[in-house]
């Protein structure tokens, strides 16, 4: 199963880039989380066109959706395996170093737990938890997570300005 990961996108609006990395990246995941901060409800229904959308809200999402976003999320995939993974996804606030750990708290005994906020990407362990910051898709970074018919995860961060236009 892929799970593509987004934060901090920052856009009123799709634009032409956001449209080549949807296509390039996000439309073939099986899953496409956003961790908030997509700033405009265009982005946000252009995101609503893949089959398997979820997002939380950011702390510069405010456009009319904002109170219907919530702002954290515990997502349950079944995978083939029948094994169920959980997925906690949340903006993040305060201090920058600690928002990984904060966002962790939030969702005890969960697998993965997806945030934004830092602009910074982070992939480690916080004891049995994934901790996975894509990055800022303003600044053209977003993460590709393989995960294992046993619930294994491997991230990749992807630099989608450099891979599409180079």
């Amino acid at each position: 199963m892929l799970l593509a990961v987004l934060s901090d996108s920052h856009l009123t609006a799709p634009d032409a880039r956001f449209e080549r990395i949807f296509a390039a990246y996000l439309a073939g995941a099986d899953v496409l989380l956003h961790c908030g901060d997509m700033v405009g409800a265009g982005v946000y229904h252009a995101l609503c066109r893949h089959p398997h959308f979820i997002a939380v809200r950011g702390n510069c999402d405010h456009f009319l959706l904002d109170h219907d976003l919530p702002p954290t999320r515990c997502v349950e995939l079944t995978l083939g395996s029948g094994r169920v993974l959980r997925i906690g996804l949340a903006h993040g606030w305060g201090e920058r170093s600690s928002v990984g750990s904060r966002a962790a708290e939030l969702f005890p005994g969960a697998d993965l737990v997806c945030f934004g906020h830092t602009h910074r990407r982070h992939w480690s362990e916080h004891g049995p938890t994934h901790l996975l910051n894509p990055g800022s898709l303003a600044e053209g970074s977003l993460a590709l997570v393989d995960i294992g018919e046993d619930g294994g995860l491997s991230c990749r961060f992807v630099d989608a300005d450099l891979d599409l236009d180079g």
